[in-house]
């Protein structure tokens, strides 16, 4: 990792739809649209955490950039994991003698290359033959991606573009919401076939936020002519189609880093099926540097730089990060639940700088 350039850990909560639960039925979560819910002072980021008793339970991401944490639960009641990058497995413990009930550092790299990697999280359960004394559970609250946005002495800026920005091209009938969870208080709503908005911009990094729910399902993401990317708009609960398990604080629905000068642009199409499913958009983030140079991909067999193994494998445990809810990427202030787009600044010159042009979520790694 280059740490004279401008990184930024990207907090990718468990409802976030970068994540792919293999099988979201083996899986369960507090449902944020339940009444009485309220994240603050749970201890779980945005009050949410996924947790499994089946082995094999997966969920997977894709990630640009040079490091990689992964945060969830510790105790008796947990077993061994396996992190795979790309085509390297290593397997951990999360067993501990006593329970954490708090956000523990599960998995640590930040010796990968700086490529494309597809990172798997397996449940293994209780290993008693290697040596495994804990149960078959396994606990994801969150995890940090950390990507370069600009080369060493530049500066960078968030522009939000909420949902009614005039900016925004919008195609087929949309519907609007509002509420106190939404950046800039409302978001835009639709469930017509191929209903789409369009945005040209010009940065480095950009992401798309937006609410989660049982009724949203599938839709694509197209980059500047690239092939379309599918994503699943469901809620983190799973289950049956409806308007169910709702969760109003935004969410990463895409991310893309790694930009050019050039003019680029983003199309968001909903896809809503025999369903009619609905896809909800809050707002969309581009960060804008003084200063482009975008890296060129890594090729090779192995995810890391001069090793087959990762660094800073936590042991005991790990760290207590202690996340809370904070104002979103506009920086508007308010105690509302936190959009998962945190994007901690690793370059000290410049966090004065950021701090004046927006808060985000509290919970920081430096990198």
């Amino acid at each position: 990792m280059d740490s004279s350039a401008v990184n930024w850990n990207v907090t990718i909560d468990d409802f976030d739809s970068l994540l792919t639960y293999e099988d979201t039925a083996v899986w369960t979560t507090p449902d944020p649209f339940a009444p009485g819910f309220n994240p603050t002072g749970s201890g779980w980021l945005s009050g949410t955490f996924h947790e499994t008793k089946t082995k094999n339970a997966s969920v997977s991401l894709n990630i640009t950039g040079p490091a990689i944490y992964i945060y969830g639960n510790t105790g008796p009641a947990y077993g061994s994991y396996e992190v795979q990058i790309d085509t390297v497995k290593q397997q951990y413990s999360a067993y501990r003698e006593t329970a954490d009930n708090a956000p523990r550092l599960l998995f640590a790299a930040s010796n990968l290359t700086f490529a494309n990697h597809n990172v798997v999280l397996r449940n293994l359960g209780a290993r008693p033959e290697a040596g495994d004394k804990g149960g078959d559970g396994f606990v994801l609250d969150y995890i940090h991606s950390t990507i370069q946005l600009a080369p060493a002495g530049a500066t960078v800026s968030n522009t939000t573009y909420e949902e009614n920005n005039p900016a925004l091209t919008y195609t087929g009938v949309w519907g609007n919401n509002t509420g106190p969870s939404f950046s800039g208080g409302g978001t835009a709503y639709t469930n017509g076939d191929r209903a789409s908005v369009s945005l040209s911009f010009h940065g480095s990094a950009i992401y798309v936020l937006g609410d989660k729910k049982n009724d949203h399902r599938i839709y694509s993401v197209v980059l500047d002519g690239r092939p379309a990317e599918l994503y699943n708009g469901v809620s983190g609960c799973g289950g049956a189609f409806g308007m169910t398990c709702e969760q109003q604080a935004p969410t990463i629905k895409y991310l893309a880093s790694n930009l050019d000068d050039t003019l680029h642009t983003i199309k968001i199409e909903n896809h809503p099926g025999v369903n009619n499913s609905f896809f909800d958009l809050d707002s969309i983030v581009v960060t804008v540097p003084s200063k482009y140079e975008p890296r060129q991909l890594a090729t090779g067999p192995l995810p890391f730089v001069n090793s087959s193994n990762p660094t800073n494998i936590p042991s005991g445990g790990g760290s207590n990060p202690s996340p809370t809810a904070s104002p979103g990427p506009g920086g508007n202030g308010g105690t509302g639940a936190a959009p998962s787009a945190l994007l901690i600044m690793s370059n000290p010159l410049l966090l004065l700088v950021l701090a004046v042009l927006f808060i985000l979520r509290p919970n920081l790694r430096r990198v």
